[in-house]
């Protein structure tokens, strides 16, 4: 099998049919915002940094980020999307690695992503409001 990808993303993504890019694109920036989150001093220039997160850090990333771009609508946007659970990030990410276009650590599976939080309670009963970002 080779290490480089064999399809762009979008053609992925438009094979597959569940999620527009706009929904892969959130989900790539997301993992960079979970990983600077969890790992802030992990090198990115190091090819030997441990970078890794797991899909429940993930999915608790991509809740904080959409929080802070969308606010109460967080949840309408990913909706939007088709993302209505957090078995629809993985969904995506194993479409990136199945793809080459992502890799995974052996014990990764799409069942981290599976359960991980309740849209509703985690977007509309627990929304955070960060007030060092107000100004």
């Amino acid at each position: 099998m080779s290490d480089k990808p064999l399809k762009s993303i979008e053609q992925i993504f438009k094979e597959d049919g569940r999620y527009p890019l706009e929904a892969v694109e959130f989900v790539r920036e997301g993992l960079g915002y979970t990983i600077e989150n969890i790992h802030p001093d992990s090198g990115f220039g190091s090819p030997d940094a441990d970078r890794h997160v797991s899909g429940s850090q993930l999915c608790y990333g991509l809740r904080s980020m959409a929080q802070k771009r969308w606010g109460f609508l967080a949840r309408k946007v990913l909706e939007r999307w088709n993302i209505t659970t957090t078995r629809d990030f993985g969904e995506i990410i194993f479409l990136l690695v199945e793809n080459n276009w992502m890799q995974k650590q052996p014990h990764d599976s799409i069942e981290d992503f599976e359960g991980v939080y309740d849209f509703r309670e985690a977007f509309d009963q627990q929304f955070e409001i960060d007030l060092d970002q107000q100004s």
